[in-house]
């Protein structure tokens, strides 16, 4: 298959890998209470491997809800989507699409999502510029690549309405 050139040379643009939430003191003493009344019943139901289990969740969650996102680099070119050092051809993505609400109120959050042939995790959601939604749509349409919608796992919206 001969390589086709896009109608852009290159698309870059940036944002943070995770939406930077604040978190109060509350948020991390309930953290705190459920962490240690489960790891207590654990004990009490002698389940010691659970109990440890538990323990180590809530220090990564509280590690992780301190940390600050990193600002990721992303790129559409003619070889394919670049997402920090890694490199998804246009050949190993079956599927995108371009989630972007243009009303003067968005409700969604401007997101590419594509679908690769990765096992694991095959749908990838990737925030995007409202400015560059059209030429994104541009491009993977110029790639001959499905259009197919897609939206935010269920799992998703539960663990942003619960702080994370």
């Amino acid at each position: 298959m001969q390589e086709r050139e896009t109608p852009i040379e290159s698309l870059t643009w940036s944002a943070l890998e995770y939406e930077d939430k604040e978190r109060s003191r509350d948020w991390f003493w309930a953290l705190g209470v459920i962490v240690v009344t489960g790891s207590i019943a654990s004990i009490i139901f002698e389940n010691y491997f659970f109990a440890a289990l538990l323990i180590l969740a809530g220090v990564l969650l509280a590690f992780f809800a301190v940390k600050k996102p990193d600002v990721v680099e992303y790129e559409l070119n003619s070889k394919g989507l670049r997402v920090k050092n890694r490199l998804y051809p246009y050949e190993s993505i079956k599927a995108f699409w371009v989630q972007a609400d243009f009303s003067p109120t968005p409700l969604l959050r401007p997101t590419l999502f594509i679908h690769t042939e990765r096992i694991f995790i095959p749908v990838i959601s990737i925030p995007i510029h409202i400015e560059t939604a059209e030429q994104i749509h541009e491009i993977f349409s110029f790639q001959e690549i499905a259009e197919v919608e897609m939206k935010e796992h269920p799992s998703e919206k539960i663990m942003e309405a619960l702080g994370f």
